[in-house]
Order: structure tokens, then sequence, then C-alpha cells
């Protein structure tokens, strides 16, 4: 997953918990302020009662027994009730508590404020009260409210989270798109600094650059030391197959050492050979080659098919080629792609039964296109098929099978990976094996 992506999957789910924490601490914290805010109203009415008892006498209010208000929908109350003259009622502060109350024969709930006091010489209890239905309609319109505002608070944090990420993050992303993707070689490495005001993604560029600097450095240095030691060593050879050239011409020379001087020129052969492939390798590796051609796979495998015309002939192998379509890769280098598939069917050949067949099929499938190469030889153990491509290991296909240098295949797998393309192996013991190039 993306680092932007987890930084916002992270803030998303910051924000839920912070949503979830609100739904649970929200409605008390409410229910106490909506019933804090009705007290608050309850102790104004009171102030105000008082102050108008105390201007226009209590007699404007009490003449007889009581003095009862209530507003129209009978939600809240005021009372003024006088009390015998005993001494049991004495003045006292103000207190406020919930008792049910009869209204026009229906009993409500109410937050009551209850005040005892004196006025010309009698006791009086006022009460004034409001129904608590009120305070659960205030409770849970400012609940819904509330959690309205952290909802929508929530989304709005999540996408301005999300958008500062994606532009605090967009110097990554360049980096990595022009930087880090798709450079197979520090030769196609971009050491244009980059433009960004964070002082980690900064450090980061001068370090891949550095790191590049060096590796590209160190490619120079083998492809020298590669170029130096096949001069050296094929030099050498060359010389030494010329004196053995020259031995042999020589009439005076016996028949055993003869024998020994044709060996001599087998393993001097097999070494120019070696020496010659480690090179194309490391060239290979080194992109010392150049895709800049319009390549046909029928028309590479039509020349492969001229060049081992004999070898077929020679093991009464039958070569069938099923390519429908043809495939043309649009940056391919044509010698490589022929050393590829003159390999791939080479080791068919090699490795086949004496009668047999190969089948060179091609077809296109989902991703790209699929070349497959299929003998009917006997096949490879299923222990050896890791290790097909390594360099030097050689595996016993077969009582007949002519021994190799153990490069062929790492040479195809080489070309393979230069030209994008995935190669793969599958084998059975006893029905032969297929090799698999998927091209994208």
């Amino acid at each position: 997953m993306r680092l932007e992506a987890k930084l916002a999957l992270f803030n998303a789910l910051s924000k839920l918990l912070l949503v979830l924490l609100g739904a649970v601490v929200i409605p008390p914290i409410v229910s106490r302020v909506a019933v804090s805010h009705t007290d608050q109203r309850l102790h104004e009415k009171r102030t105000e009662v008082l102050q108008l008892i105390e201007r226009d006498g209590i007699s404007a209010f009490v003449q007889g027994e009581a003095y009862a208000d209530y507003n129209i929908l009978k939600q809240e109350y005021i009372t003024l009730t006088p009390l015998p003259p005993e001494g049991r009622h004495r003045p006292h502060p103000p207190r406020i508590f919930d008792e049910p109350r009869q209204v026009d024969n229906q009993v409500e709930d109410f937050r009551i404020l209850s005040q005892q006091f004196t006025s010309g010489g009698r006791n009086y209890r006022l009460e004034i009260g409001s129904s608590l239905a009120t305070v659960e309609l205030l409770t849970d319109t400012l609940r819904r409210m509330a959690l309205w505002v952290l909802v929508i608070g929530a989304l709005l944090t999540i996408f301005t989270d999300a958008a500062f990420a994606h532009y605090l993050l967009r110097p990554l992303r360049h980096l990595i798109s022009s930087k880090l993707q798709g450079v197979h070689h520090p030769s196609a490495f971009s050491y244009v600094p980059l433009e960004t005001t964070t002082t980690d993604f900064r450090r980061l560029d001068d370090s891949l650059s550095e790191t590049m600097r060096r590796v590209q450095t160190a490619f120079e240095k083998e492809r020298e030391f590669m170029s130096n030691v096949s001069h050296e060593l094929l030099t050498p050879v060359s010389i030494l197959q010329s004196r053995f050239e020259n031995m042999l011409q020589d009439p005076t020379l016996g028949h055993a050492h003869s024998l020994k001087i044709v060996d001599s020129q087998k393993t001097l052969y097999r070494l120019r050979n070696t020496v010659k492939t480690l090179l194309l390798i490391a060239n290979i590796e080194n992109e010392q080659f150049l895709r800049d051609e319009s390549v046909s796979l029928a028309a590479v495998l039509a020349d492969v098919t001229n060049e081992l015309e004999d070898r077929l002939a020679q093991r009464e192998i039958r070569l069938l080629e099923e390519l429908k379509p043809d495939y043309v890769l649009p940056e391919a280098n044509r010698t490589l792609l022929f050393t590829l598939l003159f390999n791939l069917v080479s080791n068919a050949i090699k490795y086949n039964r004496w009668g047999g067949s190969i089948t060179v099929q091609g077809q296109p499938e989902a991703g790209g296109y699929r070349l497959s190469v299929t003998d009917t030889g006997p096949g490879i153990a299923t222990q050896h098929l890791p290790h097909l491509f390594d360099r030097f290991r050689r595996f016993q296909a077969g009582a007949s099978a002519p021994e190799g240098y153990g490069l062929g295949l790492p040479i195809a797998k080489t070309i393979a990976e230069f030209h994008k393309a995935l190669l793969t192996v599958e084998s059975e013991e006893g029905k032969g094996t297929t090799f698999s190039l998927l091209f994208p």
C-alpha cells in the first residue's frame, strides 16, 4: 500500500474513532448542558418574579388562596402559594428538583425551582416549573447538532488531511516515477535535482544521486575490466591455436603427440567460447546493446530454422511452427533475439529423442504474447528446475545427451530480461520440456 494511502487510511480511522468517542461522550455532556440551561432560565425567571413582587406588591398577584400562571401549552408554570403562619414554614434559599405534577388531568414531569419568601409579613412559596419534555427536546436538538458538527468536521478534516498529504508527498511521487521506476541501468538515471522544500526529500534525492554515481562508476570499471580480461585471454589463446596448427603440419610429429595437440586445441576452443559467452552476458547486463529495431519473431525463427536445418535432419527431428499471428517487437535487438531462439531450439534438438519433434507455438494472451518451444525429450527432474538458469550448471537429461558449458540457458535468460520478457520452464520426466517466453 502506498504511503499516501496509509496516511489517508490512518486519518479516516482516527476521525471515525473520534466520531464514535463523541457519540459516547456527547450525550451525557449535552444532557448536563441542557439541564444547566434550564436551571439558569428558572433562576432568571425567579429573579424577575421577585422583582415584580417587590415593585407591585404581593397583592397584585395573590388575591385569594394562590396564584397560578401556565403558558398555553402547559410546558411552563409559575405559582405563588400563601403558607400558614406556623413557624415550620421559614424562608429558605431556592432549590431545584424533578417532580411529577398534574396538569389538566394529566401527570407530567417538571423541573421545578421552589423558594419560600416573606412578603407583607406573610410566608409564600414560589414555584417555577419547566416541563422535562421541553428539556428532553432541547437535549435531543443539542445532541443532534453536536453529532452533525462532529461528523461534518471529521469529514472535512479527512479531505483536508488527504489533500495536504497528497500535496506534501508530491515530490516523493515525482522522485519515484522519474528516478526509480524503469531505471534498469545507471545511465538511465536522472540527476536533475528534485524541486522540494522538504529537507528529508532533498536528502533522499541527494543520497540516491550519489549512490547512482557510485554504481555507474562501478559499472564502468566492470566494463573496462571485462574488456581487458577478454583481450588478455583471447590473444594468447589465438596464439596457442596458431602454434598448435603449425605443429600439426609437421610431418615428423608422431601420432600420439598429434592426438594430444588436438585435445589441447579442443580445450582452447572451449576456453575461447567460454570467454566470449561471459563477455556477451556482461555486455548485455551492462546495457551495451541497442534496442532500436522492429523485429518479427517469425522472421527470426525462420533464420534459426535455416541455421539448424542440418542438425534437425541428422537426428530426424520434425520442427513444427505455429505462430498465429506473428508478433513484432517494436524495440528489440535482432542479433540477440536470434541468439535467444537459437539457444532454445538448439537445446530442444540436443536433449530430444531420436526422431522426436519440436513445436514452436506463439499466440497472444492477457498481458502480452507467449512464445513456447516444446520438445519430446526425456524431460528434466523437478529438483533441477529451480537451478536451470544458473551459470555453469549442467544437468544430464538423458543417457546420450551431449555435454555443454552450462551457459546457453543463462544467455537466454539474460537476453529475455534485456527485452523485458519473462522466460519460464515446465518439464515432466518422460514427456518433454517446454520453455516459454512472455513478451510484454
